[in-house]
């Protein structure tokens, strides 16, 4: 099976941002892992599943109510 990768370009697209922001965090280390290849920037797709599910958060009222209970 062969992994998919995105560009910072369908990165980008996909959460809604600019390309310039992805390449700020990248500068200042931040952001979902990322593998140049050939000068390219590539992102693997399980990498940014994994950032995404990494800042999954729940709203305030349902954190008190799991507190509460």
């Amino acid at each position: 099976m062969q992994a998919k990768h995105l560009n910072q370009i369908e990165l980008a697209r996909r959460w809604g941002l600019s390309h310039r922001t992805l390449e700020r965090w990248r500068w200042l280390g931040e952001g979902p892992a990322f593998m140049k290849l050939g000068g390219r920037v590539v992102y693997r797709l399980a990498d940014v599943e994994a950032f995404e599910q990494a800042r999954l958060r729940r709203g305030d009222a349902a954190r008190r109510r799991a507190r509460a209970a």
